[in-house]
């Protein structure tokens, strides 16, 4: 992992962002936002994928308690069906970027796409695309942190509404036992409309 201070020198606050819950058939996509400091000396920040679950929640204590700032925004499954994933994710990061807009920041963004272009001319901030960068720099390490972590706090919490759906295992990821629970008692209120195999059980069944 790289200090994104170190390749972005002149900027005095750095933003990342990341999301957790773009694959999902059910429940909603998290984004965060992580500001570190320049200093920050929190080890073993790495992509949210790339760590256990107790890792995860020991460094989101570590993210959340050293940060300057972070925040996330939960955009639940109705939004998702009706504006698609990717949208749905960039609204989650407007939100995020809003309080920074004015600011002469950097805000580095995981993945290939922006939401809006990388100068743009109604913001201050600079926008930023990196690709895997929640595998490369501290600041979007943490927020895929935050946003996993979140996420699989909700989806822990639904587990219990919905038990069938063993949320608690798979965060609701199409996993066969997931998919063989929908075979089995239909479709959850939290589940994806617009998702395989939740769409194709869905035309099954009003046929």
């Amino acid at each position: 992992m790289r200090s994104e201070y170190k390749d972005f020198q002149g900027f005095e606050k750095i933003v990342g962002i990341d999301e957790a819950g773009r694959g999902p058939i059910a429940g909603p996509v998290v984004v965060a936002s992580v500001v570190l400091p320049q200093d920050c000396r929190i080890k073993e920040l790495n992509d949210s994928k790339k760590l256990s679950a107790k890792k995860r929640n020991i460094l989101f204590a570590k993210i959340t308690y050293n940060a300057l700032h972070y925040e996330y925004v939960v955009i639940d499954h109705k939004i998702i069906d009706q504006i698609n994933i990717l949208q749905a994710t960039f609204k989650g990061m407007n939100e995020l970027i809003m309080p920074f807009r004015n600011q002469p920041y950097l805000i580095l963004i995981d993945g290939p796409y922006l939401p809006h272009q990388e100068f743009d001319e109604k913001y201050n901030a600079m926008l930023k695309s990196i690709v895997k960068g929640d595998n490369i720099y501290h600041c979007i390490a943490a927020a895929s942190i935050v946003a996993k972590v979140v996420r699989d706090r909700i989806m822990d919490a639904y587990h219990r509404d919905f038990i069938q759906y063993d949320f608690i295992h798979n965060k609701g990821y199409p996993t066969k036992k997931h998919k063989e629970a929908i075979a089995a008692h239909g479709i959850s209120p939290i589940h994806r409309t617009t998702f395989s195999p939740v769409k194709e059980y869905l035309e099954k069944i009003n046929l």
